[in-house]
C-alpha cells in the first residue's frame, strides 16, 4: 500500500510540472507542425488574439480551433528556427509554408512573433515582420486569382475571407482551377 501512494504521488507531482514558455511556444509550433489540435489546446487560453499588421483578430477556443482548420487545409508545415525570451514574453523565429504561399510565391516565409501569456497560456501572438516575404508579389497574385475567380468561378466567390474549412477548401479549387486555365495556356498549339 505504501509503494502504490509513493507511486500516485510521484505521478501527481509529473503531472502537474508547469512548462517554461519556451517549452510552451516549442509544443504550439510542433502541434501546428503536425496539425494536431489537441496538442496545441493546452497550450492556449481561452481567448487568444492574433496580430498580423493592422489585423486584429481575437478569438475564443471555437474561433481558434475554425482557423486551425483553416490553416491545415493548405497542407502547412511550421520550423521553429529560433526562440529568445524577452521578460514575460518570447520572440520566435518561424519559417511558415504551405501550399497557399507557394502559389503566392512566397515560400518559406520567415517571420518573428512575440508571444505574449496569460496564466502560463498563450494569449496573444503579434506578428512582428516577415522578413523575406514579398508583399507586393503576395497582392498582385491574390488579386489576380480573386479577379480571375469572380469572373470565371462565381460560386467560389468570397473564399479570399472565409476563414472556415470550407473558405480553405474553395480558395484551394480556385489556386487549381487558376492554375489549370495557365497550363493550357502554355501548351503549344500543334501545326495541322
Amino acid at each position: 500500500m505504501k509503494n502504490y501512494l509513493l507511486l500516485l504521488v510521484f505521478l501527481m507531482g509529473c503531472k502537474h510540472q508547469k512548462l517554461t514558455p519556451k517549452e510552451i511556444v516549442t509544443n504550439y509550433y510542433n502541434g501546428r507542425n503536425a496539425v494536431d489540435f489537441n496538442k496545441i489546446k493546452p497550450l492556449v487560453s481561452d481567448s487568444v488574439t492574433i496580430i498580423s499588421g493592422d489585423y486584429i483578430m481575437p478569438y475564443n477556443n471555437d474561433s481558434f480551433y475554425e482557423v486551425f482548420k483553416w490553416d491545415s487545409i493548405f497542407k502547412p508545415s511550421y520550423k521553429l528556427v529560433e526562440i529568445k525570451e524577452n521578460k514575460d514574453q518570447i520572440i520566435a523565429s518561424v519559417i511558415y509554408n504551405c501550399l497557399r504561399n507557394d502559389f503566392l510565391k512566397n515560400s518559406n516565409m520567415t517571420c518573428q512573433y512575440k508571444i505574449s501569456f496569460n496564466s502560463g497560456k498563450i494569449s496573444k501572438i503579434e506578428e512582428l515582420n516577415c522578413k523575406n516575404v514579398n508583399w507586393k508579389v503576395w497582392e498582385k497574385e491574390v488579386n489576380a486569382l480573386v479577379n480571375w475567380t469572380n469572373l470565371n468561378h462565381p460560386e467560389l466567390n468570397g473564399f479570399i475571407n472565409d476563414m472556415t474549412m470550407i473558405g480553405a477548401q474553395n480558395y484551394l479549387k480556385a489556386i487549381d482551377l487558376y492554375k489549370a486555365k495557365n497550363e493550357l495556356k502554355q501548351i503549344p498549339k500543334t501545326r495541322k
